[in-house]
Order: structure tokens, then C-alpha cells, then sequence
């Protein structure tokens, strides 16, 4: 039984059809339905019915697809157990934020990528938010300040950011001096976050308000330039209009709490040295440096 087809079949199945399980394997379709057909007729039973929709798991097919990724599990420990010390194989899928991960991340993954020659990496740029398990990444790296979740997360660096007005609006709306004056200011967001405070040692939080929302940190520097209201943003996306006078520092006094960079991964016993691996990369670049300190949100 050949382990490549077994590893398709546990993808379709989580994936929910051929299409998705191909973009995560990074092969054809026709070369997953081939697979598919292999291992049906190998096995003599069929494991999935196939839908207008996707494919959806037969009895059969939910029994053996259990298995199908325990042997897959282990066949990857084996491997990483038997290859040369430092070499690695096989493929890793990292989903990263926009925003700032392809300045920050991406030099980062090239250089892992330069390290390891046998190892493929798929890399998702995006930032909204990915679920990990039903899309199949390996990883994430994610930061600001994370929720509470069943993940691992290992943090890898620091993360600082300031809450930024352009001069025009400051000097339309005035500029907030607490936390009860910011939220009663136009706030630019990704959503519906709630925003962290300092107040000497104690955090506060507060749950701004506002019209202008985007899912990217560039589009809320724009907004903030252009006077549309207050964002929390990272230094990294800040401090060149900062300098220039584009955009002023506001709550000097009650500045957000150091946030993170962190590594996420689904929860499991033998966490894949690939990860580890690209952890300890990650701390060895964002921990000392002070630019890679600035990323944020």
C-alpha cells in the first residue's frame, strides 16, 4: 500500500473534496483521483462517494480513514527518526499574515527553504483568520494577542505597536488623553477586536467603535493618514510616516501592553521536527533584532 496514496485519501477526506485536497497537496486533481482510484481497488471497498459538491466519506471510508492518518503520523516520526541529523523532507504548509510577513516572515522561509534543500515549503499569505485543522496547514504564525484555543503555540518574539492619528484629525477631534476619550473616538480596525491598554502596571481593556474596517495593515495606515480615525498599529507599518509627520503618536500615556510572534500548530503528541525547526529559525531571527521586535498585529 503506498504511503503517498493513503496521505491522499486522509486529505480528501478532510478537505471534503478532490479540488481543496489537491491545492493543499500541491498536485493535480487528476493525479489525486488516480491515487483515490488506486487505493479504492487495492482495498476492494469504496471509501468515499463522490458528490457535485466534493466527496464525502462512506462507513467504510470514516472507519479507514483513522488509520489511514495514524500510519501517515508515524511513517513522518519514523522518517524524521532515521534522516541525518538536520535534514529534512517532505512538505510543510505555513499559513503567515500579509501584512507584514512578506518583509518579515518571508526572507525567514527562504532561508529555511536554503537549509533544506528536500524540504518543499507551501506558504498562505493572508489576513484573515485560518483554520488550521480543516484546512490542513501544518503550522501558523500569528501575532498580537491570542485567544484561548485547544493549539499549541510557542512564542518566538516580541511584538510592539502604537495607537497612531494623522495631525489632521487631531487637530479636527482633538487627541485622547484616556481610556474613556479613546472610545469615544472614530476607530480604524480589523473588526470588532477589543483594544489593551497599560495603565501603570494594570491592563485595561476598551471596545472601540468605528466605520472604516479592513482585514489588512496596510489599508489602516492609509486610513489613518488620510484622517479617518485612530488605529493600533505595529511599528513597522508606522514608523517611516511617523518620522515623516504623517501620522502622530496618541495615548502616550496609556500605550498597548508588548505583544507576540508566535508559532501555532494543531494539537498532537509528536509534534513534526519541520516545525520545530522552523521555531527555533524564527527565534534566532526575531529575538535579537530590533526591526523584527517592531512586527505586530
Amino acid at each position: 500500500m503506498d504511503i503517498e496514496e493513503l496521505r491522499t485519501f486522509v486529505e480528501v477526506a478532510d478537505a471534503g473534496g478532490v479540488s481543496a485536497a489537491a491545492l493543499r497537496l500541491g498536485v493535480s486533481k487528476s493525479i489525486v483521483s488516480r491515487r483515490l482510484v488506486r487505493l479504492e481497488t487495492e482495498l476492494g471497498v469504496q471509501l468515499l462517494a463522490r458528490t457535485t459538491r466534493g466527496a464525502a466519506l462512506t462507513e467504510a471510508g470514516a472507519t479507514f480513514r483513522d488509520y489511514a492518518a495514524r500510519v501517515c503520523a508515524e511513517i513522518d516520526v519514523a522518517r524524521e527518526t532515521i534522516l541525518p541529523a538536520g535534514e529534512l523532507r517532505g512538505r510543510l504548509r505555513v499559513a503567515v499574515p500579509l501584512s507584514f510577513g512578506q518583509t518579515h516572515f518571508a526572507p525567514i522561509l527562504a532561508e529555511m527553504a536554503r537549509r533544506h534543500p528536500q524540504l518543499q515549503i507551501h506558504t498562505c499569505y493572508s489576513d484573515r483568520f485560518v483554520d488550521l485543522i480543516a484546512e490542513g496547514y501544518d503550522c501558523a504564525i500569528r501575532v498580537g494577542y491570542l485567544q484561548d484555543s485547544n493549539l499549541i503555540v510557542r512564542r518566538v518574539g516580541p511584538i510592539h505597536g502604537k495607537f497612531v492619528a494623522s495631525q489632521e484629525y487631531i487637530k479636527a477631534h482633538g487627541s485622547p488623553e484616556t481610556p474613556e476619550e479613546l472610545v469615544a473616538h472614530e476607530a480604524l480596525m480589523q473588526g470588532t477586536e477589543s483594544w489593551q491598554l497599560m495603565d501603570g502596571d494594570k491592563i485595561i481593556t476598551v471596545r472601540p467603535q468605528g466605520r472604516f474596517k479592513a482585514d489588512n495593515g496596510a489599508a489602516l495606515v492609509a486610513a489613518a493618514i488620510a484622517g479617518l480615525g485612530i488605529a493600533y498599529l505595529p511599528d513597522c507599518l508606522t514608523h517611516e510616516h511617523i518620522a515623516s509627520g504623517a501620522l502622530v503618536p496618541v495615548m502616550t500615556r496609556h500605550p498597548p501592553p508588548p505583544a507576540g510572534a508566535y508559532v501555532i500548530r494543531p494539537p498532537g503528541q509528536h509534534p513534526a521536527r519541520k516545525i520545530r525547526v522552523l521555531t527555533e529559525l524564527l527565534i534566532e531571527y526575531c529575538e535579537p533584532a530590533p526591526h523584527l521586535a517592531s512586527v505586530g498585529r
